[in-house]
């Protein structure tokens, strides 16, 4: 690491003086205009990923931009235009696909472990995971969306990679904002400053896609919400052949001849980026030596869906993708 910028210059300074970085910027544009810099880590409230996304691009950077994409499909769009444009690398860092767990399941799906993955059951319910209220994460403007756009990219995203399929066609959903607005559900994550920002965006969040093969995947999130759990994350899987839980490490079959069902804990399967990291994949794949494990295809694909779902909860009807 070379360089670093924050608005905030406590943080950025500490945060200099803790990893001995030599550069530590006020503001972006110096940043973007430091030769020594090659690539950057784009992570802020989501309306700026865009805007600063294509800056850096623009200035001959590669970029890493943290998730959700982008505040709609059509504002992603743009990035991509400018990666096209400019020749750099650009990519979305979703940390949830280097798990070993997740990689091994890929791994699985793709040599027809599972048969056919009909169906797939994607959810992260938190019982109080709200990242901090009276920040942007509450606000529309800044944040474009709730717990849909903060963590059910992750399980999403996760799943659609799983599965091995990016080929949406409708997606119909519905979110509530139960708990927020009434100063509950408040959680410990994230050192975002409180500026006393309404709540204004969904604590829960529940749609189903309908994918081009006719498969079908529902997902479920929750920043807060009544239950014996305070996180639970997954995502299952429905093939013709087996199920499976790709965090709870298991895959699920019935054995003809015994005429039984078992459950195989901790299969082992094949891992693609052995290093089960999002930076490495990022750098790597700059110096040619690995494929880009999120393509921009995938990134547009999921941002669409997420665009869908919310559509569909103000509309009331399915949307077509």
């Amino acid at each position: 690491m070379v360089a670093v910028q924050d608005t905030n210059a406590a943080r950025r300074e500490a945060l200099c003086r803790e990893k001995n970085i030599p550069q530590c910027y006020a503001l972006a544009e110096e940043l973007f205009e430091d030769p020594e810099v090659d690539a950057v880590y784009i992570a802020v409230p989501n309306k700026f990923h865009v805007p600063l996304a294509v800056q850096a691009l623009e200035a001959g950077k590669h970029v890493i931009l943290d998730k959700p994409f982008a505040l709609s499909a059509e504002e992603a769009g743009r990035a991509v235009e400018a990666a096209k444009k400019s020749g750099k690398v650009l990519t979305l860092g979703m940390n949830q696909r280097f798990n070993e767990s997740s990689q091994q399941f890929r791994s699985m799906v793709a040599q027809g472990v599972f048969g056919e993955v009909y169906h797939a059951k994607a959810y992260w319910l938190r019982r109080s995971g709200i990242p901090k209220l009276g920040t942007w994460f509450g606000s529309r403007e800044l944040a474009g969306g709730g717990c849909l756009y903060d963590i059910g990219v992750h399980v999403l995203d996760l799943c659609l990679y799983v599965m091995g399929n990016f080929e949406p066609v409708s997606a119909y959903g519905s979110t509530y904002s139960k708990f927020g607005p009434r100063g509950l559900g408040e959680g410990s994550w994230g050192k975002s400053d409180h500026t006393g920002l309404p709540f204004e965006v969904e604590d829960f969040a529940t749609g189903q896609v309908r994918f081009a093969n006719g498969a079908t995947v529902s997902l479920d999130v929750t920043w807060a919400r009544h239950c014996e759990l305070n996180d639970k994350v997954d995502v299952e899987l429905f093939g013709t052949e087996a199920g499976g839980s790709v965090y709870g490490k298991k895959i699920y079959r019935h054995d003809q001849a015994l005429g039984a069902h078992y459950t195989l804990e901790n299969p082992r399967a094949t891992v693609s980026y052995p290093h089960l990291d999002r930076f490495h994949n990022f750098i790597n794949h700059i110096h040619g030596e690995e494929e880009l494990c999120v393509t921009l295809e995938q990134a547009l694909t999921v941002q669409r869906i997420l665009d869908a779902l919310a559509q569909s909860s103000l509309t009331g009807d399915s949307v077509k993708l």
